[in-house]
Order: C-alpha cells, then structure tokens, then sequence
C-alpha cells in the first residue's frame, strides 16, 4: 500500500512539474508577443500564465510539505499543508491572473492602444495551444486513473478528489485552453473589425474565467481545511474493510475525515465476537487498528467498544468498491 500512495504522490509531482515548465515557456512567449502586438487579450494571457507559473511553485511547495512524516507535535502527519498552500495559490490566480486581466481590459475599453503584428499573436497562441494541452492531458490522464477506480465520471472525480494539485492544474489548465480561444477571438476580432473593443472584451473575458476558477480553488481548499467529510462511496469501503477481520462482529459508528491528500483519520465503534477478558479484546483492536493503517489510505485509525444497544450500521452500496481519495 505504500508503494501506491508513493506513486499516487509521484504522479502528482509530475503533473505539476509539467504544468510548471510549460507555463514558464508560454508566458516568456505570451509577454513577448504583447509588448509586439500591444494587444489586450495577449496581455491578459500573459498575466495568466505568469499567474499560473507562480502557482506551479506553491503546489510543489504543497507536494513537498504535505509529504513530511506525522511527528509528536503534528499527529496527524502534515497533509493539511497542502490545502494551505494550494489556497494560497489559489488567492494568487485570483489576484496576478484576473484582477490584472479584468484591470487592464477595462482600461483597454477607455484608453485603447494601437495594436498590429497579429500574425506573432496567432503563432503564439497556436503554440501556446499545443504546449498547454499535453500539461492538460497529463492532469486528465491522472483524475481518469483515479476516477475509474471509483467508477467516478473524471469531472467528477477532480471536484471532489482529496487531492489539491491534482484539481489546481487541471482547472488551470482547463482555463488556459478556454483563455486561448478567448484571446484568438478578441485578436482576430480586433483585426477584422479594426476596433480594440473585441481586444479589450477578451481581456475581462479572461479575467472573469480565472476569476470563477479561483473562486471554486479555494472553495474547495476551505472545505478540506475545515474537516471535509468522504463520499458514501469510500465509506462503505472504509466500513466493508473493518467488518472483513475476523474478530469483528459488527459496526455501529465510522467516521472518516481527510487529514491530506488520500489520507484519512478513522474512528469506529465495533462489537468484537465471543465474550474474550479484557486484556485479549484490549489486543484485538490494536492488531485491528494496525491492519487499518497499512491501508495506504490511512493515516490513524482509532477504535473503539460499542454497546449492545446500539445499532449497527448498514450500506447500500457496492462493497467490492475501492477506497481512493
């Protein structure tokens, strides 16, 4: 299990390393064809791209911190880093990528510049194109990996993932191809009509998309840092796997929070089976608790007795499902 949390781990870095390089490229490229083209919505897809690349940075900033070991003073191991700094990040798309984006249309709008060389405008979106779909289609080929696990639809998985940078490079990304477009029809707009309000338009345009992008980010972060519950789907794995060791009879409380990217702190009261002495059922459930935690989705887990009046908990949903986060 913990060679493929490392690899789940690997994957990300990866993702976020190819973000990082492409966005670098793209953004030297996109702030050289806006000071040659003075156009608005180049300029806006500068500053996305510039935003984006700083983003990169914080993620792996995310990656790295959120990987340290639980010690003494953090029991519940550091996976929460990730959330902080992938909100930082997000605040950061927000502010360098639409506040600027939104800024500069709007002044384009009042005090509009000449614009001109739109062929370098199209060579660079062209490019900017290729460059930004294989960092996309690496962040899509890793929430499909993982949404297939939980026969998840892959949208759907990268909504509600555990995992941060996953979800902060396929949005960006995601919003860099639609800014694309964007930007080629404010451009081409601007050519063909000779007015500078296309441009400008596009510019918002770009802003207002970061600027929803942005805002689902660090929705999505708060709720992870706040104590974000799992899915039914996970649930009734996490439950199905307690309920599998022998000396548990059944189940009558679980609860499951993220405490990190796919990692989860466990709490369940559980009837053991027989009529065993103290010290013997003391024995069972750290065996069982240990078993748990060689989960690789499982940072803690903690468990307890349950009481003969309680009732035990019952599932509607697939058991042969696996847990991921």
């Amino acid at each position: 299990m913990a060679n493929e949390t490392e690899q789940r781990s690997s994957s990300s870095l990866v993702t976020v390393i190819i973000a990082f390089a492409v966005n670098t490229l793209v953004a030297l490229a996109k702030t050289v064809a806006a000071l040659i083209t003075g156009s608005a919505s180049m300029t806006a897809e500068a500053a996305h791209s510039w935003a984006d690349t700083g983003n990169q940075i914080l993620l792996l900033v995310a990656e790295k911190k959120s990987s340290k070991r639980r010690d003494h003073a953090h029991p519940m191991g550091y996976g929460r880093e990730a959330y902080v700094w992938s909100m930082i990040a997000a605040f950061g798309l927000f502010t360098a990528g639409a506040v600027a984006s939104i800024t500069h249309g709007i002044q384009q709008l009042f005090e509009p510049e000449a614009a001109g060389d739109f062929t370098v405008a199209y060579i660079v979106l062209a490019v900017a194109f290729v460059f930004e779909s294989v960092s996309f289609f690496q962040a899509f080929r890793q929430a499909r990996k993982a949404a297939r696990e939980l026969e998840r639809h892959t949208l759907e998985q990268v909504l509600k993932s555990s995992d941060p940078t996953l979800r902060a490079v396929f949005a960006e990304d995601s919003a860099a191809l639609i800014g694309l477009v964007i930007a080629f029809a404010g451009i081409f707009l601007h050519q063909v009509t000779g007015s500078p309000i296309p441009d400008a338009v596009g510019s918002i345009l770009v802003g207002l998309l970061l600027a929803v992008v942005a805002v689902v980010l660090i929705e999505r972060n708060r709720r992870f840092l706040v104590g974000q519950g799992v899915t039914p789907d996970i649930e009734q794995a996490m439950a199905s796997r307690v309920l599998d060791h022998a000396e548990i009879e059944r189940l009558t409380y679980l609860h499951l929070e993220f405490v990190g990217p796919r990692k989860l702190y466990l709490v369940a009261a559980v009837d053991m089976k027989g009529d065993h002495p103290e010290h013997e059922v003391a024995l069972a459930l750290r065996r069982v608790e240990r078993d748990l935690e060689d989960h690789d989705l499982v940072e803690e887990a903690v468990l307890t007795l349950a009481t003969s009046d309680e009732k035990s908990l019952s599932f509607g949903l697939d058991a042969s499902r696996p847990a991921s986060g």
